[in-house]
């Protein structure tokens, strides 16, 4: 279910220059406002929560997952250079599961590790904020990585869409419709932190058994349909 040359391939288009300048920007963002906040405000244990919270979670991670996880097939799929990966005797789902892993690996590295090290210089891991969010950024990232994947299997403009998903219905509506927040990967994601933090600084309005559920499920139908049209993909090339 692994090939290491699509791995290798996918890494160096993710990781390439220009890519790799974009997903440092936020993350270096996000600790240049760390060592700001703690500066100007001291440690504070709400403050980071806040920060982690509303600037990590809500807007550095699914921005992240977006790049990495439409960025890990979309431009071959757009340029045609993927017909010359699926005439290799590689299996589909082979090609979308490596794909995947990669992106996960590439939004976990550019998202919880920030992540943690922001938490740190914020409050020290007070009350285990830094860890709980990083756990949530964790568990967000692969959820993300698979649901982008497969925006950039089916859609041409799987960045845009993408972009609406995290900015609009994530940090928007998933802040201020109630509803909403029950269909949203970091409110499912929060429900896992939320039993790691102490107190109630991390909190969710989703319950952990059916987060738990939502993201394994999401994740496994995600990368299943990505499959799927990559296969379909490939018979329209053949024809």
């Amino acid at each position: 279910m692994y090939d290491p040359t699509v791995a290798r391939l996918t890494y160096r288009a993710l990781l390439g220059r220009r890519r790799a300048l974009i997903l440092g920007a936020l993350p270096l963002l996000l600790l240049v406002i760390a060592v700001a906040v703690r500066a100007l405000a001291g440690a504070d244990d709400q403050t980071a929560a806040d920060v982690l919270g509303g600037f990590a979670l809500a807007t550095m991670v699914p921005i992240i997952g977006v790049i990495a996880g439409t960025g890990a097939i979309g431009p071959e799929i757009d340029d045609g250079s993927v017909v010359y990966l699926l005439s290799k005797p590689i299996k589909r789902p082979t090609i979308i599961f490596t794909k995947l892993i990669v992106a996960i690996a590439v939004t976990m590295v550019f998202s919880a590790v920030p992540t943690l090290l922001a938490g740190l210089i914020l409050n020290g891991n007070g009350q285990q904020v830094a860890v709980a969010y990083t756990i949530a950024a964790l568990v967000a990232s692969i959820a993300y990585a698979a649901l982008f994947l497969l925006l950039g299997t089916v859609s041409r403009h799987a960045v845009v869409f993408g972009l609406v998903y995290a900015l609009v219905w994530e940090a928007l509506f998933g802040s201020l419709v109630p509803g909403a927040r029950t269909l949203s990967v970091q409110q499912w994601s929060l429900a896992v932190a939320q039993k790691v933090a102490d107190g109630n600084l991390v909190t969710s309005d989703v319950g952990l058994p059916t987060a738990t559920v939502l993201l394994a499920a999401v994740t496994v139908l995600a990368t299943w349909y990505a499959g799927q049209k990559l296969r379909s993909l490939t018979l329209a090339g053949e024809e």
